[in-house]
């Protein structure tokens, strides 16, 4: 199912009110077999086809039945150039009180992540995410291996949904359900998190600060929980010090928050220690100078990113901006003129790394060369994803919480990434199933985007922004660090708890 046609069919689903219907829904399977027909011939077509890469791509007079989806393999694509001339240049803030997708406008592909994930109209975190909880918590100790632990999971998974579909009285195909190492771990992925919290609190600032607690994206308060319950019934000292606050961006969870969250916490007595705060952590603007600990679990792989692709004579990057038409349709353009976000991130990287670092084309002038002599060679590089979004974090961290500690854990690598360096997954759920795609520009708000982190070069320009020292570690190597791995082992000796996660890594502030 990963190819362009199977990206167009979903858009082409979702576009109108009318196309998220179950009865259109249900066609889809169709519809794909159809993609899956036009695939196999446009292969086969390939073959004697120029596959040349064009900036704004000049072909003009194609059929309306070619145009309307080659811009996705790159090989024909209508020339967009007068339009991309016309239309203004608008931002993910822009967008941000607009209730139906743009058209007509151009973005750079940044603010086309950033509006498609979190718009609070149509975006993908304030409409379509649905968290799973396993209900009570595993009993791993009493699992006989792993795959035990993968089959109750899966019915713990089926039964979850079937109650939600019984409770909307309907099923839901594009219902948009994931899950987090907490929830499926808890209380010990959780009991771990507070460990190293209360023993770092304890050796820096206590009894002289208080032990303030700040996390990102918290979902359904899962983690939060678990760290004030342990904390209340190991060190009530430390306890007595604690305020826990949740930045929450998505409106939609920070009501959920304020409701069941609030009241869970109220009946465990942690109601006078929680504060929810709905904003963006883009949007802070008061400067915090006492010691705290920032926890972003599972939050670097959704902030948008830039994209950028090099003139493989020059070197030379050029910066990717989105164009929306009068249909909804996307095509990406091109510019050798970066913007100030994206020129900084550059500097810093180099700086930061002494230059050391991937890039999506060869680096020996020779080879690049002689790549070029090849039939249908491209003008230029693969694209290439970087982080900027989470630079201007790293800016918000150092500019307004002076004094922070950060906990963060993201993965690494993530399979069916799109083509690219640092390249995104992006995948949509239809009727309990992922369905991978080959790009980032899709129906807003359909679709989820997560990236991998580059720990190393993320490593050193965290260090450059904000001065501080810091460790990366395996997702292993910290549970084994913090957890009491006994908790978590079946009695074949496997370790889900251990193993699930091995594509994750964590980076903390010393």
């Amino acid at each position: 199912m990963d190819s362009p046609i199977v990206a167009q069919l979903f858009r082409q689903l979702f576009r109108h009110p009318a196309c998220q219907s179950r009865r259109n829904l249900a066609t889809l399977s169709s519809c794909l077999q159809h993609g899956r027909l036009q695939q196999k011939q446009l292969q086969q077509q390939r073959r004697h086809m120029a596959s040349r890469n064009t900036v704004r791509g000049a072909n003009q007079g194609l059929p309306e039945k070619e145009s309307h989806w080659q811009q996705r393999t790159e090989l024909f694509t209508l020339d967009m150039s007068d339009e991309y001339k016309a239309y203004p240049t608008v931002t993910a803030n822009d967008l941000r009180s607009r209730r139906q997708r743009p058209r007509k406008v151009k973005m750079l592909m940044r603010d086309f992540i950033e509006d498609s994930l979190y718009n609070p109209h149509y975006g993908y975190f304030s409409k379509q995410v649905v968290i799973f909880t396993p209900g009570e918590p595993f009993d791993f100790n009493s699992l006989p291996d792993e795959p035990t632990f993968y089959t109750e999971l899966g019915r713990r998974y089926t039964e979850f949904e079937d109650l939600l579909d019984t409770k909307e009285g309907r099923p839901d195909d594009t219902r948009q359900l994931w899950h987090t190492p907490t929830e499926l771990f808890r209380p010990y992925y959780g009991e771990a998190v507070a460990r190293y919290l209360m023993s770092n609190y304890v050796m820096t600032t206590y009894p002289y600060h208080d032990l303030i607690i700040y996390e990102m994206g918290a979902g359904r308060g899962t983690l939060m929980l678990n760290i004030l319950d342990y904390i209340r019934d190991i060190e009530p000292a430390v306890y007595d010090r604690t305020k826990y606050k949740i930045i929450e961006i998505s409106p939609s969870l920070a009501a959920l928050q304020n409701t069941q969250l609030l009241s869970s916490a109220a009946s465990r007595g942690h109601a006078s220690k929680v504060e929810i705060i709905n904003k963006s952590i883009f949007d802070w603007n008061a400067r915090v100078p006492s010691p705290c600990f920032f926890l972003a679990m599972e939050v670097f792989d959704n902030f948008a990113h830039d994209v950028l692709r090099y003139d493989l004579d020059t070197e030379e990057p050029l910066q990717g901006t989105v164009l929306i038409d009068g249909d909804g349709d996307f095509y990406e353009f091109y510019e050798p003129v970066l913007d100030p976000v994206a020129a900084r991130y550059l500097r810093v990287r180099h700086a930061a790394t002494g230059g050391r670092y991937r890039v999506p084309y060869p680096t020996t002038r020779a080879v690049r060369w002689l790549k070029k002599q090849l039939p249908f060679a491209p003008n230029l590089s693969d694209q290439e994803y970087i982080p900027t979004r989470l630079m201007q974090f790293f800016d918000i961290l150092e500019r307004h919480f002076p004094a922070h500690r950060l906990l963060t854990s993201d993965f690494h690598t993530l399979p069916d990434a799109v083509r690219g360096l640092n390249a995104p997954v992006v995948q949509t759920r239809f009727q309990r199933r992922m369905v991978p795609v080959t790009t980032p520009l899709v129906h807003q708000g359909y679709f989820d985007i997560l990236f991998p982190t580059d720990f190393r070069v993320v490593e050193a320009v965290y260090r450059a922004i904000t001065g501080k020292l810091t460790r990366v570690l395996s997702h292993e190597h910290f549970m084994r660090n913090w957890a009491y791995i006994e908790d978590t082992r079946t009695r074949s000796g496997e370790n889900p708890l251990l193993s699930w996660y091995r594509n994750a890594s964590v980076m903390v502030t010393v």
